[in-house]
């Protein structure tokens, strides 16, 4: 017993030690050695296969469903989508498994552009930094013509969480992007630690869910294709907030800040 127990402290290194011991030591278990390692062999193989395989068919059901529920059931909508798209939002939302926008407000196909990213963040305008961000707002606001911004923050938010986090603008990277990019909500953290210092830092946290998306809706507007058509009645900008520990979503205007216009729970 205490053997077996010795064994499953050691590392990967003393087991395989302990094995050259033994076969050094005693010549006849050899064969026994060789079919026992094929065996572990094959036995690790099958379970790199069927990881992979696992994944493979995960993609094929979930392509198959997709087409026999929906694509082959609505031929009018894709037949039309293959044409052309017309989208009435724009969602930013965070790349959080768990805060699809479709998944969350039943989004159908060509109703939404979505950009997502880290923290549901956009940068203020600069044609050079964060220019994949600005690109991917260009086309649907100028192309496609979309008439709602809409930026859903969420609970439980890890790069809200990473941004919090940080104790001086000036300390030297944890990460190679994140930081980075989390800074660009800083107003929002010196906000939330000016105003609600005295809360637990899951407090602050949820705070600042919602106090980023005001800072990216602020950012919004200094992209000029976005101000002029704000100015000229041509699009809205909304800030969400989904919580998905609680079930509820709040919904605000972009001069509402943080107390929201609506509530749905």
């Amino acid at each position: 017993m205490n053997d077996r127990k010795e064994m499953s402290t050691e590392s990967y290194e003393d087991a395989l030690e302990r094995l050259g011991e033994l076969l050094s030591d005693k010549s006849d278990l050899g064969n026994v050695a060789v079919a026992k390692i094929k065996k572990l062999f094959c036995e690790l193989e099958d379970h790199k296969s069927n990881k992979s395989s696992d994944a493979v068919q995960r993609i094929q059901s979930g392509f198959i469903h997709f087409k026999t529920r929906k694509y082959l059931k609505k031929p009018s909508l894709y037949n039309a989508l293959a044409k052309s798209q017309s989208p009435k939002f724009l969602v930013f939302a965070c790349s959080d498994s768990r805060v699809s926008p479709s998944h969350i407000l039943n989004f159908q196909p060509g109703e939404a552009f979505e950009i997502r990213n880290i923290a549901n963040m956009v940068p203020p305008f600069d044609k050079t930094q964060h220019s994949g961000t600005g690109a991917a707002m260009e086309y649907p606001i100028i192309k496609l013509n979309v008439e709602n911004i809409l930026v859903i923050g969420h609970s439980r938010c890890g790069g809200i969480e990473a941004l919090m986090s940080i104790e001086d603008d000036a300390a030297p990277n944890k990460s190679i992007f994140i930081e980075n990019w989390v800074k660009i909500g800083t107003a929002a953290k010196n906000k939330i630690k000016q105003e609600y210092g005295d809360l637990s830092f899951e407090e602050q946290c949820t705070h600042c869910e919602k106090e980023a998306v005001n800072v990216t809706l602020g950012n919004l507007l200094s992209y000029p294709f976005v101000r002029e058509r704000v100015e000229k009645g041509k699009l809205a900008l909304r800030g969400a907030h989904y919580d998905f520990v609680n079930g509820k979503f709040e919904l605000w205007e972009l001069d509402v800040k943080t107390t929201p216009a609506f509530a749905f729970s």
